[in-house]
Parts: C-alpha cells; sequence; structure tokens
C-alpha cells in the first residue's frame, strides 16, 4: 500500500543520544564503563520515558548505590551533554517530507519534562504534525501499545505507516504490526530509502 506518514524515532535518528560519550568526558573511561557495568542506567533512564520525574528518578539511583552516587547524579545535571548533536541531514529530511505535504510523526521513548530541555536546544523536534511521546503515553517501544495508539489516534492503516528507528526490536515491533519500516543507520541509507517510496525526490533536497 502507499506510504501515508512518515514516523521518526529521535534519539540516533534527529539527534544523537550518546550517554557514554558524555560520560567518558566527565568521568573517565574507566570509571564509565564501571559505572555503566554495576548500574542498570538503561533501568533507571526508562523510568523517566515512563513518565516519572528524571530528578526524582536518578536522586532515587543514586542514593541505592553509594560507590556511585556522585557519578549517578551527573545523569540529571549534565543530561543535556549526552543528547548532542543535532543530525542535520535528518531534520533536512523531515522538513522536505512536511514540505511535500507527506504528515510526519514522531514516536520516541522519551521523559516529558526532557522533551521540553530537547526541544529548546533542538527546534526540529517541534516541527512534527504530532508527537507520540512515551513519557507523556506511559509506555514505552517496543511494547505493541504504543504503536496501536498511534494507529487509533491517526487513524491510518497500519500498512500506510513508514517508521524509521535505530533499535532493531523497536522496527521490529512496527513490522510485526504491518508498519513499513527502516532500521536507521545514518541519514543517507533513510534518504535513499524515502527517495525509492518515492516521498522525495533529489530536487526536494537542493539547497
Amino acid at each position: 500500500m502507499d506510504i501515508e506518514a512518515v514516523i521518526f524515532d529521535i534519539g540516533n535518528v534527529l539527534v544523537e543520544w550518546r550517554p557514554e560519550r558524555a560520560f567518558d568526558a566527565l568521568i573517565g573511561e574507566t570509571r564509565r564503563r564501571a559505572l555503566f557495568a554495576d548500574v542498570d542506567l538503561a533501568a533507571m533512564n526508562a523510568r523517566v520515558d515512563l513518565g516519572e520525574e528524571i530528578a526524582d528518578v536518578v536522586a532515587e539511583t543514586a542514593a541505592r548505590h553509594p560507590h556511585y552516587h556522585d557519578e549517578i547524579l551527573l545523569w540529571h545535571r549534565h543530561w543535556a551533554d549526552m543528547l548532542q548533536p543535532e543530525i542535520p541531514q535528518s531534520a533536512r529530511l523531515l522538513r522536505a517530507l512536511r514540505r511535500r505535504g507527506v504528515p510526519v510523526y514522531a514516536l520516541s521513548n522519551f521523559g516529558a519534562s526532557t522533551l521540553c530541555l530537547a526541544e529548546t536546544a533542538f527546534p526540529v523536534l517541534t516541527e512534527f504534525d504530532r508527537r507520540f511521546i512515551s513519557g507523556h503515553m506511559g509506555v514505552i517501544k517496543p511494547d505493541a501499545a504504543i504503536y496501536a495508539a498511534v494507529e487509533q489516534e491517526t487513524g491510518h492503516d497500519p500498512r500506510t505507516l513508514f517508521f524509521t528507528d535505530d533499535r532493531p526490536e523497536n522496527v521490529a515491533a512496527a513490522a510485526e504490526r504491518g508498519w513499513q519500516v527502516h532500521l536507521f543507520d545514518g541519514p543517507e541509507g533513510l534518504q535513499q530509502r524515502l527517495m525509492a517510496e518515492r516521498l522525495l525526490q533529489a530536487e526536494d533536497l537542493a539547497e
């Protein structure tokens, strides 16, 4: 079926999300490797993505791991350092699709309060026709419920949705529902796919 809407993930699709890189700069690679091995920071961050307040979650986690207390608190204090820089070519693709009249949505595991910080730094995150953010919805990818909510609230047949994400499990969950998908491994590959689907043409991306 023809594609009716394009759905972007945010982290590592529109803006780089690199906690390891930020922590290497803050505490050094050796200490960062130990911290990330001993403390489940991904689970901590998932709680934020599910809607909990980042300051509370990070403080609670730090209290449970006194050996890494100060380092864990950096997750909140330096959160903006982990989300950068913007991926300019991805932003160009989003804007080109909108100029073509293609509905463009966001579907992202993202905290509600951290999204407010992110969109201030990266205005492209405000340029979607609609955003589906896990921190507002109380459910995260790859839970089938978050994909079902997009289908229900947009009214699109799942087979007409095109979704790009950098996480294989998120892409696989969308494909199981019949969405057309692209595993993001760089904006060049996404551009080629969008052009192959005839959603964009070369002239749409001319400077």
